[in-house]
């Protein structure tokens, strides 16, 4: 992932990123320590190696799950967007308020409770939320939280762009 990181920033690259799953919908999949003992030094040569080559090329880190407890451990090995933030497990806004000055989120429009199984309207309330929360003053990229599965009815993916096109947007 070094090599492939440096490739990448010398080509250019805004974002390079990996996804490491580290969360289930209860928590960690292993302890912190375990994590920040044989995962974290990895996770930080990584975006060493990467911000070596190009400073402003972004670092994007997937982990699904309620990852909360390892955002500080992120946020210190220069990870600067954290994808998904899952409502489901994790209080959008609050990550926001602890978190907004040192990362980028993308996500937290559910994609297992909102859009496949809410309104089209519900969809609309929770775009306009998370644009109102999470989206304050920038540091947001409104999407699902995950992919937009077969299981989310047609009308409320047509709520969801329209509801960004309403509300998706930084003066």
């Amino acid at each position: 992932a070094s090599e492939d990181g440096r490739v990448a920033a010398a080509a250019g690259s805004d974002i390079f990123g990996i996804g490491d799953d580290l969360g289930s919908q209860r928590g960690l999949l292993i302890s912190p320590t375990l994590w920040r003992e044989l995962f974290k030094p990895r996770l930080k040569r990584i975006i060493s190696a990467v911000k070596q080559v190009n400073r402003s090329t972004s670092f994007f880190l997937h982990t699904d799950g309620l990852v909360t407890e390892l955002i500080p451990d992120f946020i210190d090995v220069g990870v600067d967007i954290l994808n998904p933030i899952q409502p489901e497990v994790m209080d959008p806004a609050q990550i926001k308020v602890e978190y907004g000055n040192d990362l980028i989120f993308f996500g937290a429009i559910s994609v297992q409770h909102t859009l496949p199984l809410g309104t089209p309207q519900d969809v609309w309330d929770e775009v306009k939320l998370r644009m109102e929360t999470i989206g304050a003053g920038g540091g947001y990229v409104m999407t699902p939280s995950h992919m937009i599965n077969p299981d989310i009815p047609w009308e409320n993916i047509v709520a969801f762009f329209e509801a960004a096109d309403e509300f998706g947007g930084y003066a």
